[in-house]
């Protein structure tokens, strides 16, 4: 029983100190004006919290444009990520050809790639493309993933194969498998891919930097990366801008992890 609290007290203290700078960044944008940021000792929480901070920010920069643009670029990159990655898993975790598993070898060893060595010939490409400067762009190096391609292949390989026997007695083809037995089988993790997927679309700063040069594309790194340039001085107005930011991924994740439970594959088929 000591064990245990005390297992729990470390825990509960090891979460704190890894939430402590989200915190504090919170504490910051809710700060007004005449408040010390950098008084000594620090003051956790601001005596007269005001969104002051947040309507500025709104009001001096287009975040609106640059929250759009953010969310329809991570939405069809997780759309576009599931859709490339389920159809590439699917071949490599069920059906039978000659080099499957030498072509999924090579797949998942160019996770060992960093973006940064691809990142000139992805760029060359998409001036050639004529995609710069667009949302397509912004897409098309984030559409299928290695990792993605991996982790569904596993969660592929344990769907019993009597749910597949049973679908092609039924005179089901090889895409009504995939789509109606194979992926409502594998929710939880397309509900993992998506998550990952959206958290680095959302959060992208690299790719989009390199690829824009029109502010009405900018994603929100881009956006708040601007705001700490115009706000130098001001930091409270650079933490509304990143507590802006981080706001809709935070309420992604909350919505989605509740699908992220183990189930039974054979709840998944549709009639």
């Amino acid at each position: 029983m000591l064990h245990s609290i005390a297992n729990y007290l470390a825990l509960g203290a090891i979460a704190f100190l890894m939430l402590l700078p989200l915190l504090w960044l919170v504490s910051t944008a809710f700060k007004a004006p005449t408040e010390d940021i950098f008084q000594f000792p620090p003051q956790f929480w601001p005596e007269s919290p005001t969104l002051e901070n947040f309507a500025k920010v709104w009001q001096t920069n287009p975040f609106g444009q640059y929250l759009f643009n953010s969310t329809l670029v991570a939405v069809l990159t997780v759309g576009l990520n599931l859709l490339v990655c389920s159809l590439a898993a699917y071949p490599l975790a069920r059906l039978n050809f000659r080099g499957r598993d030498a072509l999924f070898t090579l797949i998942v060893t160019t996770i060992l790639i960093p973006f940064q060595i691809v990142m000139i010939p992805l760029y060359i490409l998409a001036v050639n493309l004529g995609l710069r400067n667009s949302y397509l762009g912004l897409i098309f190096p984030a559409i299928a993933s290695a990792f993605g391609i991996f982790l569904l292949r596993q969660a592929f390989q344990g769907v019993p194969k009597e749910l597949e026997e049973a679908a092609r007695m039924d005179g089901c083809s090889e895409l009504g498998i995939w789509w109606f037995v194979m992926l409502p089988s594998i929710r939880p993790a397309l509900v993992t891919l998506a998550i990952f997927v959206f958290i680095g679309s959302w959060s992208d700063f690299l790719w989009p930097l390199i690829l824009l040069d029109q502010p009405e594309y900018y994603t929100l790194p881009l956006g708040v990366a601007k705001l700490a340039g115009a706000f130098s001085l001001d930091w409270r107005l650079i933490a509304a801008g990143s507590v802006i930011s981080i706001t809709p991924i935070l309420t992604f994740f909350l919505v989605m992890q509740r699908y992220i439970v183990p189930t039974e594959a054979g709840s998944g088929v549709k009639g």
